[in-house]
């Protein structure tokens, strides 16, 4: 099997292709190496036991239509996992034109470069819960440490209207519904994955995006942390060798997943408050109190979310294996082990 993947020296990318690698199947990343870590990610790829022979990188912008199109038609994949994105809400409100070109016209780039070829690859793309906006209309309760979806015990699901609220929510929708018109227009097998809250190691989370590495390397770096509202925000942590399961469900089923729409994250049995239960926890992880400064909520920013999901369970046979709490340990540990990466 040959696997194609965007951004493929990312936090998900890099455990996607080393997973594959582990299969034995070839892989080719294509990547601009513009996000921090991702030349420590590639330096982990090229030292696994089958890069030398299974492993293509293709360094190239996502915006560049020869490139990419290029670069596909020289590795022939059977599937093309598109996770290159601009990925903070923040700043597509500082340049909602960039933020545009990678996310919008960049996937549009990904899909036309599988419909040229003669065999058509699979395309999976990793899109996100923020399609669903801030979920102003859908009631929230207020308890001491979190907020909680009233009506929602077991969390949203796909049927939830599309409220694509910031430029990023925007941006990545018109790339979620152009996935999904492509396997209806052009009968291109491509499957759409709403994620939410992915963590896992090799993550070099920031500020504006992965929030749980961030906070986790703030801590072992004994720096502050801005947390922006008041910190009662749920969110459901999907671990990315879960994520990583879900791909693999879609592909084994892709006769039947082709074309389809799944919500995937951590669900009601992994959720937690992004400060107001996590402080305490991460404090014990690292054995000392941890500066934070708290400012205004930002915009488009969801109260709460957690992933209904039924509908991956039903078609893919899928659900979360790892618990948060073993994995963000995990996560823990392998930042200690791992400082210089950080500094």
């Amino acid at each position: 099997m040959k696997v194609f993947i965007t951004g493929g020296a990312g936090f998900i990318g890099c455990n996607l292709a080393h997973h594959h690698l582990t299969l034995g199947n070839h892989v080719a990343i294509f990547d601009n190496f513009s996000r921090p870590g991702s030349h420590h990610n590639l330096d982990w790829l090229r030292a696994h036991p089958a890069a030398t022979s299974s492993l293509d990188v293709q360094v190239g912008d996502i915006r560049d239509f020869e490139a990419l199109h290029t670069s596909v038609t020289e590795a022939q994949p059977d599937l093309i996992i598109h996770l290159a994105a601009q990925t903070a809400v923040t700043t597509s409100i500082l340049n909602p034109r960039e933020d545009f070109e990678i996310n919008a016209m960049g996937t549009f780039y990904v899909l036309e470069s599988a419909r040229s070829q003669a065999r058509k690859p699979a395309v999976f793309y990793a899109s996100t819960n923020k399609v669903y906006g801030a979920l102003e209309d859908v009631p929230t309760t207020e308890d001491a440490n979190r907020y909680r979806l009233t009506d929602l015990p077991d969390g949203v699901n796909e049927i939830q209207p599309l409220d694509f609220h910031s430029p990023y929510g925007c941006s990545k929708g018109a790339g979620d519904q152009y996935m999904r018109d492509y396997a209806r227009i052009f009968g291109l097998r491509t499957v759409v994955f709403r994620q939410s809250c992915v963590y896992g190691p090799r993550q070099f989370g920031v500020e504006d995006q992965g929030w749980v590495a961030h906070f986790l390397i703030s801590a072992a770096l004994n720096r502050p942390i801005t947390v922006y509202g008041d910190g009662k925000q749920v969110r459901d942590l999907l671990h990315v060798q879960d994520l990583i399961s879900a791909y693999d469900a879609a592909w084994r089923r892709i006769e039947i997943t082709q074309g389809q729409i799944f919500n995937i994250g951590g669900g009601s049995g992994n959720t937690i408050s992004v400060w107001a239960e996590f402080r305490p926890w991460l404090e014990e992880l690292s054995g000392a109190e941890i500066t934070v400064h708290y400012e205004d909520t930002r915009q488009g920013d969801q109260v709460s979310f957690l992933s209904d999901n039924t509908r991956a369970m039903e078609w893919l046979g899928w659900q979360p294996a790892i618990h948060y709490r073993r994995g963000v340990r995990e996560l823990w540990e392998w930042i200690n082990r791992n400082l210089e990466l950080f500094s």
